[in-house]
């Protein structure tokens, strides 16, 4: 095994090593220990160094982690599958301000789509209706039309996640399918080309797990977790009061990232979920595209046959007036003539040019602020 390939089994082992996660890696890399460390040096060594009893260590145990890491580089190896620690440059940046981020991902694809300037969760029941599936090809569908860089992410279940990722590929825009389960299979079976036509039209399937990881439930609510953590906003189409995608909300709230729900009939079991999402005030309402640009504070590109706004270039003087107003506020126009080394004469006039622009506002006693954030 070359050095490469040793390193990463070693980052694979570590990954998987008693729920170790990004956050507890880095801990280990905060006290000088590498993966690598981890798995040679001494039991005693490293609960010196750490704190942690050394039971932790137990020699039998990480050399099983490892065994199994090696199997695992085999697989990934030939299988083409790309494994990217917490601290490469292609790992998720969203998903690493993450407290609970998992220390590997295991994609095939374009991992790079996850760069997207927008992105954007669509998650809801697998028993979807007609109205939550119309709801998702429209809103896909238009927000693809609004926005440049547009990611869509969702788990590749039956009902609303497959609809969002089918709706992802129609509109062009790489779209991003978070399995609960090893790449050596699909489930549900019935999306293994969905998965192919993902990976290959610029969007990725991605998890935590291994190819030897037993698929059991509580794994789907684990990828949950990585389907919010890699998006701006997470949009629940269709749920119950329970179910995974209320799941997903909740912890897309933990993380302080944007929730919005559709709503429906009081009385329809999966707008139940929804609607008490808003009632709640845990997600903002979404009725199309045009709610999530609004909640997210987006630019939308201009309509077709709508003119561009003529960008405006801010004078250098300028930008050093709204510096030192950020550094003094309140400052009278002596204040700044003496803080720029202007002559009053090209100051006051610049001043009375910004605050028409309204980038400050002028206060009693002669003096300028910048204006209050909204």
């Amino acid at each position: 095994m070359n050095a490469d390939a040793r390193a990463l089994t070693h980052r694979i082992a570590l990954a998987h090593y008693r729920n170790i996660n990004a956050a507890s890696a880095q801990r280990f890399a905060d006290k000088g220990i590498s993966p690598e460390d981890f798995f040679c040096k001494p039991a005693s060594t490293l609960a010196s160094c750490t704190g942690i009893k050394s039971a932790f260590f137990d020699d039998s145990r990480r050399a099983e982690a490892v065994a199994a890491a090696e199997a695992e580089t085999e697989f990934i190896t030939s299988s083409r599958i790309s494994a990217t620690y917490y601290t490469d440059e292609a790992y998720p940046a969203r998903l690493a301000e993450c407290d609970d981020a998992p220390a590997m991902l295991y994609a095939v694809g374009d991992m790079a789509c996850t760069a997207a300037r927008h992105s954007i969760a669509v998650v809801g029941t697998r028993h979807c209706t007609a109205y939550g599936a119309d709801f998702t090809r429209r809103l896909v569908a238009d927000l693809a039309a609004a926005l440049d860089s547009l990611l869509v992410v969702s788990g590749l279940a039956y009902g609303v996640d497959i609809c969002a990722h089918r709706a992802a590929l129609e509109a062009g825009v790489p779209t991003v399918a978070v399995l609960a389960h090893g790449l050596n299979t699909i489930y549900p079976a019935e999306h293994r080309q969905d998965a192919r036509r993902i990976a290959a039209e610029r969007g990725a399937v991605m998890t935590e797990y291994r190819s030897c990881d037993r698929i059991h439930r509580g794994n789907f609510l684990a990828r949950n977790r990585i389907v919010a953590g890699l998006a701006d906003i997470t949009v629940v189409v269709e749920s119950d009061i329970r179910g995974g995608a209320m799941a997903t909300a909740r912890i897309a709230s933990a993380y302080n990232r944007e929730v919005g729900a559709l709503p429906g009939r009081i009385n329809d079991t999966y707008s139940r979920g929804c609607n008490h999402l808003i009632a709640s005030r845990t997600a903002s309402l979404v009725r199309d595209a045009a709610d999530i640009i609004d909640i997210m504070g987006w630019t939308a590109k201009p309509a077709e046959g709508q003119q561009k706004e003529i960008a405006f270039e801010m004078p250098e003087l300028y930008g050093r007036v709204l510096a030192r107003l950020a550094e003094k506020p309140s400052s009278t126009v002596n204040d700044l003539c003496v803080a720029l080394g202007l002559p009053y004469a090209t100051l006051s006039s610049t001043l009375f040019e910004m605050e028409m622009d309204d980038l400050i506002i002028a206060l009693p006693g002669g003096r300028f602020s910048l204006p209050a954030v909204r």
